[in-house]
Protein backbone atom coordinates (compact mmCIF):
# COMPACT_ATOMS: atom_id res chain seq x y z
CA UNK A 1 0.00 0.00 0.00
CA UNK A 2 2.98 2.48 0.80
CA UNK A 3 4.47 1.28 -2.46
CA UNK A 4 1.15 2.86 -4.34
CA UNK A 5 1.01 5.91 -2.46
CA UNK A 6 4.44 7.09 -2.87
CA UNK A 7 4.53 5.51 -6.53
CA UNK A 8 1.45 8.32 -6.70
CA UNK A 9 3.00 10.90 -5.00
CA UNK A 10 6.29 10.14 -6.52
CA UNK A 11 4.42 11.03 -9.85
CA UNK A 12 2.87 14.41 -8.79
CA UNK A 13 6.41 15.34 -7.55
CA UNK A 14 8.13 14.13 -10.68
CA UNK A 15 8.18 18.09 -12.20
CA UNK A 16 10.31 19.13 -8.78
CA UNK A 17 7.00 21.14 -7.54
CA UNK A 18 4.68 20.49 -4.68
CA UNK A 19 1.68 18.36 -5.89
CA UNK A 20 -1.98 20.28 -6.20
CA UNK A 21 -5.24 19.29 -5.79
CA UNK A 22 -5.41 19.79 -9.37
CA UNK A 23 -3.11 17.10 -10.03
CA UNK A 24 -4.56 14.13 -11.11
CA UNK A 25 -1.89 11.74 -9.02
CA UNK A 26 -1.68 14.03 -6.22
CA UNK A 27 -5.40 13.91 -5.89
CA UNK A 28 -5.26 10.03 -6.47
CA UNK A 29 -2.39 9.97 -3.49
CA UNK A 30 -4.70 12.33 -0.97
CA UNK A 31 -7.89 9.89 -2.17
CA UNK A 32 -5.51 6.78 -1.17
CA UNK A 33 -4.57 8.51 1.89
CA UNK A 34 -7.93 9.41 2.96
CA UNK A 35 -10.33 7.26 1.40
CA UNK A 36 -8.40 3.50 1.74
CA UNK A 37 -9.90 2.10 5.16
CA UNK A 38 -13.55 2.82 3.39
CA UNK A 39 -12.90 1.22 0.67
CA UNK A 40 -11.23 -1.85 2.00
CA UNK A 41 -14.09 -1.91 4.49
CA UNK A 42 -16.69 -1.58 0.99
CA UNK A 43 -14.85 -4.78 -0.60
CA UNK A 44 -14.52 -7.09 2.65
CA UNK A 45 -18.59 -6.98 2.68
CA UNK A 46 -18.95 -7.23 -0.88
CA UNK A 47 -16.12 -10.51 -1.73
CA UNK A 48 -16.44 -11.68 2.20
CA UNK A 49 -12.81 -11.51 2.89
CA UNK A 50 -10.44 -8.71 4.42
CA UNK A 51 -7.11 -9.75 2.38
CA UNK A 52 -8.85 -10.08 -0.98
CA UNK A 53 -10.43 -6.95 -0.13
CA UNK A 54 -7.23 -5.56 0.37
CA UNK A 55 -5.91 -7.22 -2.39
CA UNK A 56 -8.98 -5.72 -4.88
CA UNK A 57 -8.07 -2.28 -3.69
CA UNK A 58 -4.74 -1.80 -3.97
CA UNK A 59 -5.31 -3.12 -7.69
CA UNK A 60 -7.39 -0.22 -8.69
CA UNK A 61 -5.17 2.27 -7.48
CA UNK A 62 -2.12 0.31 -8.93
CA UNK A 63 -4.18 0.31 -12.09
CA UNK A 64 -5.00 4.38 -11.88
CA UNK A 65 -1.62 5.18 -11.37
CA UNK A 66 -0.22 3.36 -14.20
CA UNK A 67 -3.00 5.12 -16.54
CA UNK A 68 -3.95 8.92 -16.90
CA UNK A 69 -4.08 10.90 -13.57
CA UNK A 70 -8.01 11.39 -12.70
CA UNK A 71 -9.17 14.53 -14.43
CA UNK A 72 -12.32 15.44 -12.55
CA UNK A 73 -11.54 15.35 -8.84
CA UNK A 74 -15.42 16.03 -7.71
CA UNK A 75 -16.32 12.75 -8.99
CA UNK A 76 -13.17 10.51 -8.55
CA UNK A 77 -14.35 9.35 -5.10
CA UNK A 78 -17.60 7.62 -6.75
CA UNK A 79 -14.88 6.52 -9.76
CA UNK A 80 -12.63 4.40 -7.17
CA UNK A 81 -16.08 3.17 -5.50
CA UNK A 82 -17.36 1.81 -9.34
CA UNK A 83 -14.08 0.38 -9.72
CA UNK A 84 -13.93 -1.46 -6.75
CA UNK A 85 -17.17 -2.95 -7.17
CA UNK A 86 -16.20 -3.85 -10.34
CA UNK A 87 -12.96 -5.50 -9.47
CA UNK A 88 -15.01 -7.58 -6.45
CA UNK A 89 -17.69 -8.65 -9.35
CA UNK A 90 -14.66 -10.02 -11.13
CA UNK A 91 -12.86 -11.19 -8.06
CA UNK A 92 -16.37 -13.05 -7.34
CA UNK A 93 -16.58 -14.59 -10.78
CA UNK A 94 -13.43 -15.99 -10.89
CA UNK A 95 -13.77 -17.52 -7.49
CA UNK A 96 -17.12 -19.50 -8.70
CA UNK A 97 -15.34 -20.85 -11.98
CA UNK A 98 -12.88 -22.08 -9.66
CA UNK A 99 -15.12 -23.43 -6.93
CA UNK A 100 -16.77 -25.02 -9.89
CA UNK A 101 -13.78 -26.36 -11.15
CA UNK A 102 -13.08 -27.28 -7.61
CA UNK A 103 -10.06 -25.11 -7.44
CA UNK A 104 -10.67 -23.39 -4.49
CA UNK A 105 -12.94 -23.73 -1.47
CA UNK A 106 -15.58 -21.42 -0.85
CA UNK A 107 -14.98 -18.51 1.37
CA UNK A 108 -18.28 -16.52 2.86
CA UNK A 109 -18.82 -13.92 4.76
CA UNK A 110 -19.53 -16.60 8.05
CA UNK A 111 -16.36 -18.13 7.42
CA UNK A 112 -14.44 -14.93 7.45
CA UNK A 113 -15.59 -14.10 11.40
CA UNK A 114 -14.73 -16.97 12.62
CA UNK A 115 -10.89 -17.28 10.99
CA UNK A 116 -8.95 -16.48 13.57
CA UNK A 117 -10.07 -15.96 17.39
CA UNK A 118 -8.92 -12.20 17.23
CA UNK A 119 -12.57 -12.02 15.14
CA UNK A 120 -14.60 -14.56 16.97
CA UNK A 121 -13.78 -12.04 20.52
CA UNK A 122 -14.16 -8.74 18.82
CA UNK A 123 -17.37 -9.42 16.94
CA UNK A 124 -20.72 -9.61 18.42
CA UNK A 125 -22.92 -13.01 17.42
CA UNK A 126 -25.61 -10.13 16.41
CA UNK A 127 -23.03 -8.87 13.91
CA UNK A 128 -21.97 -12.13 12.60
CA UNK A 129 -25.79 -13.12 12.09
CA UNK A 130 -25.55 -9.78 10.16
CA UNK A 131 -22.74 -10.79 7.84
CA UNK A 132 -23.75 -13.88 7.38
CA UNK A 133 -27.56 -12.73 6.39
CA UNK A 134 -26.10 -10.44 4.22
CA UNK A 135 -23.79 -12.99 2.08
CA UNK A 136 -27.08 -14.65 0.76
CA UNK A 137 -28.48 -11.54 -0.20
CA UNK A 138 -27.90 -11.09 -4.51
CA UNK A 139 -24.68 -9.43 -5.33
CA UNK A 140 -26.89 -6.33 -6.12
CA UNK A 141 -28.92 -6.55 -3.06
CA UNK A 142 -25.86 -6.61 -1.07
CA UNK A 143 -23.55 -3.94 -2.88
CA UNK A 144 -26.61 -1.62 -2.52
CA UNK A 145 -27.09 -2.16 1.33
CA UNK A 146 -23.25 -1.72 2.28
CA UNK A 147 -23.26 1.98 0.23
CA UNK A 148 -26.47 2.79 1.56
CA UNK A 149 -26.03 1.51 5.11
CA UNK A 150 -22.30 1.10 5.54
CA UNK A 151 -20.67 4.14 4.08
CA UNK A 152 -24.08 6.47 4.28
CA UNK A 153 -24.25 7.00 0.71
CA UNK A 154 -27.23 9.02 -0.60
CA UNK A 155 -29.18 7.13 -3.47
CA UNK A 156 -28.07 9.47 -5.86
CA UNK A 157 -24.87 8.95 -5.14
CA UNK A 158 -25.42 5.16 -5.47
CA UNK A 159 -27.01 5.04 -8.68
CA UNK A 160 -23.85 6.67 -9.70
CA UNK A 161 -21.68 4.53 -8.52
CA UNK A 162 -23.75 1.05 -9.50
CA UNK A 163 -24.98 2.83 -12.78
CA UNK A 164 -28.85 2.46 -11.95
CA UNK A 165 -31.53 4.51 -11.69
CA UNK A 166 -32.13 6.05 -7.84
CA UNK A 167 -35.74 4.34 -7.83
CA UNK A 168 -33.99 0.84 -8.73
CA UNK A 169 -31.87 1.58 -5.67
CA UNK A 170 -34.76 2.48 -3.13
CA UNK A 171 -37.24 -1.00 -4.20
CA UNK A 172 -33.68 -2.62 -4.19
CA UNK A 173 -32.58 -1.71 -1.23
CA UNK A 174 -36.24 -1.73 0.47
CA UNK A 175 -36.00 -5.54 -0.71
CA UNK A 176 -33.02 -6.34 0.44
CA UNK A 177 -33.66 -5.30 3.97
CA UNK A 178 -36.96 -7.42 3.95
CA UNK A 179 -34.85 -10.00 2.95
CA UNK A 180 -32.40 -10.00 5.34
CA UNK A 181 -35.21 -9.23 7.76
CA UNK A 182 -36.84 -12.57 7.33
CA UNK A 183 -33.36 -14.22 7.74
CA UNK A 184 -32.46 -12.81 10.88
CA UNK A 185 -36.25 -13.77 12.35
CA UNK A 186 -35.09 -17.54 10.95
CA UNK A 187 -31.91 -17.86 12.63
CA UNK A 188 -33.05 -16.47 15.98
Amino acid sequence: MTYLLSRAEGASHAAGGVASVRDGHGSLAMLFRERHAELVRLAALVVGDRVAAEDVVQDVFARLCARDPLHDPDQALAYVRAAVLNECRSLLRRQAIGRRLGLTRDLGLADTARESAESEAILAEDRRQVLAALATLSARRREVLVLRYWLGLPETQIAAVLGIRPGTVKSTAARGLAALARKLKEES
